[in-house]
């Protein structure tokens, strides 16, 4: 490293920083790529910092604004980089294994590009960069190694995600995933199991199992009931206390999953399930394996088995040729499947799909009323939803940060099993994140829930010795760890985790 370089570092060491967008998928694989250069010998960037001396972008391609947002934020850190000598801008995620040297011509201050299946090279092709003077452009076809296997900086210290496989077999027409993560891999059971009592060990109470189509597990090792057995196996591990997935497809959810999720304890409460369409007749336009008859059906069967259950999905607006009857179909499904949350999104072209070249693309101005419908919708059920979980007793478990008001309201902030968000009474004593605590329900908000009165019992747990420990020993650092930072709704284990929207919106 030149004199130079270190003028721009912490105490003599090259600093990173990590911006991530899009999916779960890319939030896991951004704590790897940060394992990965902290392994290098970087350290974190201060929070606040005005440019670490290495940014990673990390990708999404599956909304319509993802190059403007891209291409914005490089040519905001451009001056920043003429201004730096040794900094370096390195991108990649799903945008930069579609457009691959396209970056550079548009961004030539960019040092280093690379794919969805080669984020364990990222080191190397950062000091290639810098030895050779010019930019690295390197895109793996097929996987490389299982991202699993590399190393990874966890964001938290009581809840994690686990990848149990990459890719997708799927082929719905507003998607360009598949093409970009490649066909579906699994884990071997083993390794994801070893993995999960690592973290257990490690301290880690929660972990969410993540795939592109996670229900679809077992599908590449022959086995149809893989996910279902997975689940129970979870259900084995001493100290694991809940477990979660996401996202699942109605296609390949299957009875002996329902009954996993019932019988096996530490399974919550809670499913993602997109829905995408309530039409029929879009559905078919999507290539969406399942109707709505078959939809509402598995509502119906996860209801029957776990009364409680809270169900959120994923909802597109304005696909092409949807018509004002389509849009009343799927405004009835939401009436009656009664989600506690969904994500709605208006559907935006994607170069390289069949439905960006398909006839009767909606005017803009007829997506965005139907938009607005459904949310207001939506926003209706979801409060009345909530105002069902008042006067029930929950345990909550302790999140960090996912209040933005508790330090003025004196209020701490946790997740039902059912992962609603709860804000509750700050007890006299000591709660860390991790912790557990039980709480009675006072009152509802379309998004949260408040406990206002006392706490009624509080229990430390090994997650929250485990988020004690992590912060005294990062005390005094001169890089704090900051959260990695995303673009769109949240959803899942309660933060530091980043959070994210479920899947890509293609699930």
């Amino acid at each position: 490293m030149s004199s130079i370089d270190r003028s721009q570092s912490v105490g003599g060491t090259r600093t990173y920083e990590v911006r991530t967008y899009g999916c779960q998928m890319n939030v896991h694989d951004s704590e790897r790529l940060a394992g990965l250069l902290e392994d290098a010998g970087y350290v974190r960037a201060p929070e606040g910092a005005d440019a670490a001396d290495v940014v990673v972008f990390n990708t999404c391609a599956v909304r319509e604004n993802a190059d403007n947002k891209l291409y914005g934020n490089l040519g905001h850190l451009a001056p920043k980089k003429a201004a730096r000598p040794g900094m370096q801008i390195a991108v990649g995620g799903c945008l930069a294994q579609k457009d691959r040297d396209t970056i550079v011509k548009k961004a030539p201050w960019v040092d280093v590009v690379f794919g969805t299946h080669n984020i364990g090279k990222l080191p190397v092709l950062l000091e290639r960069a810098r030895v050779q003077e010019e930019a690295q452009v390197e895109i793996a076809e097929s996987l490389e190694a299982f991202p699993s296997t590399l190393p990874t900086r966890r964001e938290s210290a009581y809840a994690a995600w686990v990848s149990i496989s990459v890719g997708c077999n799927n082929t719905c027409t507003f998607c360009i995933v598949p093409a970009l993560r490649g066909k579906e891999k699994d884990r071997r059971p083993g390794d994801i199991l070893a993995e999960i009592e690592a973290l257990v060990a490690e301290g880690v109470s929660e972990i969410t199992l993540l795939g592109q189509n996670v229900n679809a597990y077992g599908s590449d090792i022959g086995d149809r009931e893989a996910f279902s057995k997975l689940l129970r196996a979870c259900g084995k591990i001493e100290g694991l206390e809940r477990v979660r997935f996401t996202s699942p497809h109605p296609r390949d959810f299957t009875d002996d999953v329902i009954a996993a999720m019932a019988e096996t304890p530490n399974v919550m409460p809670q499913l993602h399930m997109p829905l995408q369409s309530g039409s029929d007749t879009v559905l078919k336009a999507m290539r969406r394996s399942y109707r709505q008859e078959r939809y509402l059906g598995i509502i119906e069967k996860v209801r029957a088995a776990i009364p409680h259950a809270a169900i959120s999905t994923d909802i597109i607006v304005g696909f092409p040729g949807e018509t004002d009857e389509d849009f009343e179909q799927t405004l009835h499904v939401v009436r009656e499947a009664r989600f506690a949350q969904a994500f709605t999104f208006q559907y935006s072209k994607r170069p390289g799909t069949p439905a960006a070249e398909m006839d009767g693309q909606i005017p803009k101005k007829v997506v965005q009323e139907r938009y607005e419908r459904l949310v207001a919708l939506q926003e209706e059920i979801s409060w009345e939803e909530n105002k069902k979980q008042v006067g029930r007793t929950l345990e909550l478990m302790v999140a960090e940060g996912e209040g933005r008001k508790d330090d003025t309201t004196h209020r701490l902030s946790g997740r039902a099993p059912d992962n609603r968000l709860v804000h509750f009474t700050k007890p006299d004593q000591e709660v860390r994140p991790g912790d557990v605590v039980t709480v009675e329900i006072t009152y509802a908000a379309p998004h949260h829930l408040l406990a206002e009165g006392p706490v009624l019992d509080v229990r430390r747990t090994r997650a929250g010795d485990a988020w004690e420990k992590r912060n005294a020993e990062k005390a005094g650092t001169p890089a704090q760890p900051a959260g990695v930072l995303l673009g769109l709704p949240k959803i899942g284990v309660p933060e530091p985790l980043p959070v994210a929207t479920s899947g890509c919106g293609c699930d």
